[in-house]
Parts: structure tokens; sequence; C-alpha cells
């Protein structure tokens, strides 16, 4: 329903709008906003809300790594079975079955770049499917779900000066 593909991209771009807004940019009325957000969460389409959080910008010590990992399947087990367990580890913030050259990616955070390699050599390393892993460290995030980490700064005029 196209409806509903409208609300999740305004909802995407921003959450925390009053249904109101929503509403109006939709053309039509709060009850009926507030009645599609209930069934998209119903149904599982919603997931939740969440904050998108510039770390540099917090005082408190922040490190997220992506972490590339290759299994061996036997016949009992499935990717499933693997992503179910790696996905129980509060350390874990996503985690992807992808196409090409590793089977999972997956988002790692801590508190300091020893906490994170410690996690993926003490916990997920040990899995018995896991035949490889690779950790790349995130140095500097400019852009994250869709919002860029800019100065602020958006006056793209040109300076004059006498």
């Amino acid at each position: 329903m196209e409806a509903k593909r409208e609300l999740l991209d305004l909802l995407l771009s921003d959450a925390r709008e009053s249904t109101e807004d929503i509403a109006r940019q939709l053309g039509t009325d709060a009850a009926t906003v507030e009645a599609l957000v209930d069934e998209l969460e119903s149904e599982g389409a919603i997931r939740g809300y969440q904050a998108v959080v510039d770390w540099d910008n917090v005082d408190e010590s922040h490190v997220r790594a992506e972490v590339e990992l290759n299994v061996e399947l036997d016949r009992e087990t499935k990717y499933r079975d693997i992503a179910t367990r790696i996905a129980k580890f509060s350390e874990v913030s996503s985690l992807r079955l992808v196409s090409g050259s590793y089977d999972f990616a997956v988002d790692v955070e801590g508190e300091s770049m020893h906490d994170v390699s410690r996690f993926v050599s003490d916990q997920i390393a040990p899995i018995p499917e896991v035949t490889q892993t690779v950790t790349h460290f995130v140095m500097t995030t400019y852009k994250e779900r869709g919002v860029y980490f800019g100065d602020g700064d958006d006056d793209d005029r040109l300076a004059i000066s006498p």
C-alpha cells in the first residue's frame, strides 16, 4: 500500500514528528496515521524507534567495528542457526547475511578497541561454524542511517570581503 510506504519514508526521515505533522504531509488525518502505525507495528514492519548518535560529540568512549564472518555449514546447521546465536550478544548492533566474499556482516560496539577485539576473539571466533573473522574498526562516521554528520554549517554562500 502506497500510504504505508510514504509513512515509513517519513518515519525513517524523522520518527519524532508529531502524528498531526505526518498526517498533514500524507494528506490524511491523525487517526488514520495512528492506525497505520499500529498496523505496521503489529505486522512487524516497524521493529523500533532509535536515535542516530554521533559518538564523536559524546564525552564517553565508544568504538564500532564491522566484522566479516565466513562460516562453514553442515547438514544440520543453517545460516539462521548461526545468526540466532550471534544476535543474542549485546555487543552485536546489527547482523546481516550478505553476498560476496564473506557470509555475515556484523556490527560490533564497545567502549574500546580492546573490548571489541576481545569480544570477537572470545565469543565469535570460537563458534564452531565460524572459519574466519576480519575486523574493520570504524575510524570516522560521515553518514549514519541517512543522516550526514557534517559540521553543521549549511551556509554555502560565498564570503565577500572588502
